[in-house]
């Protein structure tokens, strides 16, 4: 490993099906967590994420037959 220009070099014609596959899902999930990052953490959209907020504990909107 003399630099690391050759440390990081991908050989692209030997790469398989299955190689071009991993690497389409991997940048894909990559944007899209990137995505959804950004849209959660975006000031315009904090009103209606706090509006939501207690939902996991909300104790009342479960109907009567649910509590016992």
């Amino acid at each position: 490993m003399s630099s690391l220009k050759e440390y990081l070099h991908t050989d692209w014609a030997a790469m398989t099906l299955n190689d071009w596959i991993g690497t389409i899902i991997t940048v894909g999930a990559f944007l899209a967590i990137l995505g959804m990052t950004i849209h959660v953490f975006r000031p315009s959209n904090k009103e209606r994420f706090e509006s939501q907020r207690n939902i996991p504990i909300d104790d009342e909107r479960l109907g009567t037959e649910d509590r016992e």
